[in-house]
């Protein structure tokens, strides 16, 4: 028997500085830029396009600042109540241990032999210093997954998103660790497939 799982509407956090300069921010707490929150007004609205009734909708966030602060952007941006959804501490970008607040560029000029060692298989790698690869977010979010009761929307950051493409969508792990996950636009996971919006 198939069990058909509620629809998500995946929302990557709006840009910050860090983004801009291609720093790892993993589990630094960075606030959104103005670009970020211009991304963030926009996902509301496109999901507002989308959902005809998006009050109905489940309202989940990682509990990141840069995460808050979209989700509650985009929902003022539909009319509701900005402050109304629900944290999950499960769905903290995964960490790049002592990697964060590096460019890939000086990742790749200090650490040359470990950055090697990524490339060559980013779904299973944890960078030095307590990080954590792929593999590891996938099984950290999974139980959310399982867990989701009605269709959802769901504001959390790039890798988790690549996680849940892996798990819910059945993408290669080689496939899903270099997709781009983009900002200000909608992830939609239904059952095993997905689109942007």
């Amino acid at each position: 028997m198939i069990v058909s799982r509620p629809t998500i509407y995946f929302i990557r956090h709006g840009e910050t500085d860090w983004n801009v300069e291609g720093r790892l921010q993993g589990q630094r707490d960075i606030p959104l830029n103005d670009v970020g929150r211009v991304q963030a007004e926009e996902a509301g609205r496109r999901l507002q396009a989308l959902v005809p009734h998006v009050e109905d909708l489940d309202y989940v966030a990682s509990p990141m600042l840069r995460t808050r602060e979209t989700m509650e952007r985009m929902r003022e941006a539909m009319g509701l109540y900005p402050d109304y959804y629900r944290l999950d501490e499960r769905l903290i970008e995964l960490t790049f241990g002592a990697w964060e607040g590096l460019t890939w560029k000086e990742v790749r000029k200090l650490e040359p032999q470990l950055a090697a060692l990524r490339e060559r298989d980013k779904w299973n790698y944890a960078p030095p210093g307590g990080g954590e690869s792929y593999a590891m977010l996938a099984d950290r979010v999974r139980p959310i997954l399982d867990g989701l009761t009605r269709d959802t929307a769901l504001v959390a950051h790039g890798g988790v998103a690549r996680a849940f493409l892996a798990v819910a969508c059945g993408v290669s792990t080689r496939h899903a660790a270099s997709i781009d996950i983009w900002q200000g636009k909608i992830l939609v996971i239904e059952g095993r497939n997905h689109r942007w919006a």
